[in-house]
């Protein structure tokens, strides 16, 4: 079984997308919502998660869990996803409901 994974971490809070077959669904505890990174941009996901990585591959989707060990380890206040639409993405979790909450931090870092 393979364990090639469809991200990148960097630095303390930084996700890099890097395959563009799936897309990235991003968990930051159960209390937040959920985004989805595709490579046109972020979107809320509103779905049900996948019960497993086999139903998620057949959805092709990556599950991010943020907190958990292999990842970062925490639940983050500040995240930053670099998407393959060329941007970078801040999302601050304080800044739920506003439009502060997902904004473009650079619109291109390659």
């Amino acid at each position: 079984m393979s364990t090639e994974r469809a991200f990148i971490k960097s630095g303390r809070n930084t996700i890099i997308h890097k395959e563009k077959k799936l897309d990235l669904v991003i968990v930051n505890g159960e209390a937040h919502p959920k985004i989805k990174v595709t490579p046109m941009g972020l979107v809320p996901f509103k779905e049900e998660l996948p019960r497993n990585r086999r139903e998620a591959k057949e959805r092709y989707l990556e599950v991010v869990h943020i907190s958990s060990v292999d990842v970062f380890g925490e639940v983050k206040r500040l995240l930053f996803i670099q998407a393959l639409d060329g941007r970078e993405y801040k999302v601050d979790y304080s800044k739920i409901g506003t439009k502060l909450f997902v904004r473009i931090h650079q619109d291109s870092y390659l």
